[in-house]
């Protein structure tokens, strides 16, 4: 690849207790999803589904097509082990029941 058909993108992955962003030359017009499998970083971490994965740039929710420019970040993203919303009721129950119980002794 010539130096004016290239871009320079990272993509990046975090667990936890394990992070990695990848600088990645790629053509003009690569997508999200080339990207980070042109990069390796599926092969430094188990587990990831990178068919399957959501992708973003700077933290933004795009699609595995979405084609590339000049500095972009690929973010692959891990899935949600517990539903938020379903988080908020919960803890929000517990408060009302504590408030309850307060007000009630």
């Amino acid at each position: 690849m010539s130096e004016h058909n290239t871009i320079s993108v990272e993509v990046a992955y975090a667990l936890p207790h394990k992070q990695a962003i990848v600088e990645v030359q790629v053509a003009v017009g690569t997508t999200a999803l080339e990207a980070a499998r042109q990069s390796g970083i599926a092969d430094k971490f188990d587990g990831i589904d990178l068919d399957n994965a959501k992708l973003g740039i700077f933290s933004k929710l795009v699609s595995p097509g979405q084609v590339l420019r000049e500095g972009d970040r690929v973010e692959i993203y891990r899935p949600l082990i517990a539903d938020p919303k379903e988080v908020r009721k919960a803890r929000a129950a517990r408060a009302k029941e504590r408030w309850a119980q307060n007000k009630a002794g």
